[in-house]
């Protein structure tokens, strides 16, 4: 789970010591599951604040407060490269479907951490490739964030009919407790029918639970502001610089080899034959990248340890352990099978022009 900083930022929910506990776990990705009943009275958190701020909408009319008086309203916040809001889409996808005739209104809230994910066509893009079609606020200026003092990728606040906030959530995990708190907010508003059986969900692909015991690699970003591990020795920022990796590396470390500028928030490979190095355990690796130029594709072949990675290859690398980068979003590598254990992964760019942001396992 991704926490954006900003220490001019309050929140309005009344914050507990088992949710900075559960937040702090959940920035690293290690967020769990955890099945436990609604209660029988939920509390008033707080006001639906507006959504007025929103720079755009898609799937729908601009909606309001007002509007939605007389609604249960749940508020996804998400942004498309996020793989613990990939990982939750399923659950919040199948409540839209399942509870839309009850009264049950889902909006996602598109706030976007990386400078691409801004734009337009890649979030409509992003809506068909997941199959979403509840409405979603395009927050790219943060107001509809700031306004509810959210802080997390994913967030989920739940508000009832007369627009009071009474359940939030933040990161992945406790469907069945969020379930809930849906059917007690429509049978509060005297809805007829609701089901209290618990959805299905088949996730498979990006969207598939991480495997949680195996799980030994924190997300970490590329650029400068906020990378974690860089075992590259004299790394130089904004500006192309010749990189070796080192021979060895430990766990979570990561390194470069070739020609790449370091920029705040991403690395660009600035000629062809590039790579990047990083030792991790997990049972998935991801990467958000795209190319630099827009209309671009740039060639890759995978390496895990030392060998092509065909038996361990994730979604975007086919049978020869290559693939293509087309487009900005976020790339499965590797799906290994058990055991699960420490690994050397390498990524080769064939062609120059890549832009490389974070990886995050599952």
């Amino acid at each position: 789970m991704s926490e954006a900083i900003n220490p001019n930022r309050r929140s309005f929910l009344t914050t507990t010591v088992q949710t900075i506990a559960a937040t702090q776990l959940g920035r690293l990705g290690f967020t769990k599951q955890h099945a436990t009943p609604a209660t029988a009275e939920l509390p008033i958190e707080g006001e639906l604040p507006s959504l007025v701020g929103a720079t755009t909408w898609l799937n729908s009319q601009p909606l309001t407060v007002d509007e939605l008086r007389g609604k249960v309203v749940l508020i996804n916040f998400w942004t498309y490269t996020c793989i613990n809001w990939l990982r939750q889409l399923p659950y919040v996808r199948a409540w839209a479907e399942k509870y839309q005739d009850q009264g049950l209104v889902v909006i996602g809230v598109h706030t976007p951490e990386f400078g691409f994910e801004k734009n337009l066509d890649n979030v409509r893009r992003a809506l068909t490739d997941m199959r979403i079609d509840y409405p979603i606020a395009v927050d790219n200026d943060y107001a509809v964030w700031r306004a509810f003092g959210n802080r997390y990728w994913p967030a989920l606040y739940f508000i009832d009919t007369q627009g009071r906030i009474r359940h939030h959530h933040f990161g992945e995990g406790e469907y069945e407790r969020s379930e809930r708190v849906i059917q007690q907010l429509l049978s509060e508003a005297g809805a007829g029918g609701v089901s209290q059986e618990m959805v299905e969900v088949n996730a498979r692909g990006l969207e598939a639970a991480a495997d949680w015991d195996s799980l030994r690699s924190p997300e970490n970003y590329l650029g400068y502001a906020r990378t974690d591990n860089f075992a590259s020795s004299g790394a130089m920022l904004n500006k192309p610089h010749s990189y070796t990796a080192p021979a060895q590396l430990q766990r979570n470390q990561w390194a470069l080899s070739g020609d790449w500028t370091i920029g705040r928030q991403a690395i660009v490979l600035s000629q062809p034959g590039g790579r990047i190095v990083y030792r991790f355990h997990a049972r998935d690796l991801h990467l958000v990248m795209g190319p630099s130029a827009p209309g671009t594709s740039v060639r890759f072949r995978l390496l895990i340890d030392g060998q092509p990675a065909v038996e361990a290859r994730g979604l975007d690398v086919d049978e020869r352990g290559e693939g293509t980068v087309t487009e900005q979003r976020l790339y499965q590598l590797v799906r290994q099978s058990e055991p699960i254990r420490d690994r050397q992964f390498e990524i080769e760019f064939l062609d120059a022009g890549v832009e490389a942001f974070a990886f995050t396992f599952g």
